[in-house]
């Protein structure tokens, strides 16, 4: 792992593919069925419909639903299923909160919001939510579409629970990690969960595959949050600033007004709810609290704890995978 005082490399996509084992033909599956769903039969419609595709990234949450179903030896079509299902869901989120966040780029590309305007990507975001629990509908089993509800739930719940925080700069560290467990790591939790169940893998198993994508999920966004200050655009290839901008209270900020003198802090407090923050002064006080390492050394031990869960797990490709890609959170550039 990085020691706690390095900026994170910016890890090739490639490299990621690597993380992801024997699954390539697993993920082509679930391409294959993203690429069907997400078009609609009015051509118009279908360009932003399918233009969403494209913003969706590395997928992370299909991969983990193949990997911990993979890791017992047993992929099947509904792990293909669930895994286009939870993408949908994810897409969903961030083409909502592109809007949020006013942000113009995702994936080096134009956001929808950006290119089409707010009303169209609240529609396509819904079309995604509802389309992709009518999939979930289709599954052998109500688990699946029960668990993935409950946790899209909980997704914008969590969202709901940070707008309410803005400019709240005495946010609690425990508040903020309840509010992103709730809006990022559910998600990861349900997609390993169910690729355990899928594969009909030991009770217990499927407890520790949650708590693995918990813990996975939780250092994901404490990384993604220490981005959007000392990140830039052309490695992460989205809009950043956008937490500074709407005054969210992260973690290295959070931990910075902590640690500082009062009048330090109220210099910071004053900088920070200006209407536009300069990320440069705020990244030097991270700098000078070592808040930015405290970050990073927070998500280093969430790692861990999601290694320590499938530690015990049986000896193949898809747990050496579960393990590489836990180091590849650290250094990822999203």
């Amino acid at each position: 792992m990085n020691p706690a005082n390095q900026t994170p490399a910016a890890p090739s996509a490639e490299a990621l593919m690597r993380c992801y084992g024997g699954i390539g033909d697993d993920l082509a599956e679930v391409e294959a069925i993203l690429k069907r769903e997400m078009s609609s039969k009015f051509p118009k419609v279908s360009d932003i419909v399918s233009y969403g595709y494209l913003l969706g990234g590395k997928r992370l949450r299909p991969a983990l639903v193949l990997l911990c179903g993979q890791a017992f030896s047993n992929i099947t079509a509904s792990h293909h299923k669930l895994g286009a299902v939870l993408e949908m869901v994810h897409t969903a989120t961030l083409i909502h909160d592109d809007v949020l966040d006013g942000a113009d780029t995702r994936r080096h590309l134009e956001t929808i919001h950006h290119r089409w305007g707010t009303e169209s990507s609240v529609l396509v975001g819904d079309f995604l939510f509802t389309h992709a629990f009518y999939l979930a509908s289709t599954l052998p089993t109500t688990l699946a579409a029960q668990k993935i509800g409950q946790a899209t739930n909980i997704v914008c719940e969590g969202e709901l629970r940070q707008i309410t925080t803005k400019g709240r700069f005495d946010l609690s560290e425990e508040e903020y990690l309840s509010i992103i467990e709730a809006k990022t790591a559910v998600l990861c939790q349900c997609a390993c969960e169910l690729g355990a169940i899928y594969a009909e893998a030991p009770e217990e198993a499927g407890k520790q595959a949650a708590e693995y994508g918990r813990c996975l999920g939780v250092a994901f966004q404490i990384v993604d949050d220490l981005l959007d200050i000392e990140g830039d655009t052309d490695r992460t290839g989205k809009t950043l600033g956008t937490d500074l901008a709407q005054r969210k209270p992260t973690l290295p900020i959070i931990h910075a007004l902590k640690v500082a003198p009062p009048e330090t802090k109220t210099e910071m407090l004053k900088a920070l709810q200006a209407e536009k923050p300069d990320p440069a002064r705020v990244l030097a006080w991270l700098e000078e609290f070592d808040s930015a390492a405290y970050a990073r050394q927070t998500a280093i031990q969430h790692v861990e704890t999601a290694l320590a869960n499938i530690a015990e797990w049986p000896a193949n490709d898809a747990t050496t995978a579960l393990r590489q890609l836990a180091e590849f959170v650290l250094k990822r550039c999203y």
